[in-house]
């Protein structure tokens, strides 16, 4: 395995391949992503580990969106060396997730407990800031006054978490996909997935970018469909209206968010190369 530098024009590539794999299974990779939600939102009520059990499910999430993601793509002929171009089914996909959770699930929960212990020491880093209100607030669910959450101390505490967050988002974007396609250890794959973002770090940036402007396009979009059918349930049924619209902007919400996942792949594939 080798680290392949590619130009800063390949992030755009990146979100182009990502939306149009997303289109070879819409409902397959949506349904991936519900499932993921479902199972973070049940564990995140659990008192105490809730707060924690989430992170330790960001490596399997991570992966299931590139194995799905990998299986389209290669369905579609580009993985392949014929070119033969058959549509992927949601089955297929749904199973080489299974079969990669299965394979590597030990790996797997070593990245989670790095991840949430990790992210357990930034969320304390920050009484440094603020004396720990941050940390009784996401720890202990105590609601901040007004005038905390207002406090300049606490802004900066909680922007503080957030920046100290970012370096395991770049640590855990390829680690599972490199235990699972290079067998790479758990501890290795965080080292090279930082280098990694490091060194290319102008495709990744115009790849975030372009995905938060189509995010924004298309948010806007949807938000003036929407104002135009409650405008025309007005002359009818407001209720009807207001659902239609939040249907649209929930839906919206979703197929982006699965989207965006399903785009990780080709970071990935274009990032690592096999010696």
């Amino acid at each position: 395995m080798k680290l392949n530098l590619v130009p800063a024009r390949t992030g755009v590539e990146w979100v182009r391949l990502g939306l149009r794999n997303f289109w070879r299974q819409p409902l397959a990779f949506v349904s991936l992503f519900l499932l993921f939600m479902a199972v973070i939102s049940s564990v995140s009520q659990l008192p105490l580990v809730g707060r924690f059990l989430p992170l330790m499910l960001l490596p399997f999430s991570t992966l299931a969106f590139m194995v799905a993601a990998s299986v389209a793509d290669s369905a579609s002929g580009n993985g392949n060396a014929t070119g033969d171009v058959k549509k992927p089914t949601g089955a297929l996909m749904f199973l080489a997730v299974a079969r990669a959770m299965r394979t590597e699930w030990r790996s797997l929960v070593v990245l989670g407990l790095i991840s949430a212990v990790y992210f357990f020491l930034t969320v304390l880093a920050t009484a440094v800031v603020d004396g720990g209100q941050f940390v009784r607030s996401y720890f202990l669910g105590e609601a901040p006054a007004k005038e905390v959450l207002e406090s300049s101390r606490f802004q900066v505490a909680n922007m503080l978490q957030l920046c100290l967050t970012l370096p395991l988002v770049a640590a855990m974007w390829h680690a599972p996909a490199l235990v699972h396609w290079h067998k790479v250890e758990p501890v290795k794959s965080i080292f090279f997935s930082l280098v990694a973002m490091f060194r290319n770090f102008s495709a990744y940036a115009l790849f975030w970018l372009v995905w938060c402007g189509v995010v924004l396009i298309s948010l806007a979009c949807v938000a003036l469909i929407a104002t135009v059918v409650i405008g025309v349930g007005s002359l009818g049924s407001d209720a009807g209206a207001m659902a239609v619209g939040n249907v649209l902007m929930v839906g919206t919400l979703l197929a982006l968010a699965a989207m965006a996942q399903a785009s990780n792949w080709f970071t990935f594939r274009d990032t690592f190369k096999p010696d």
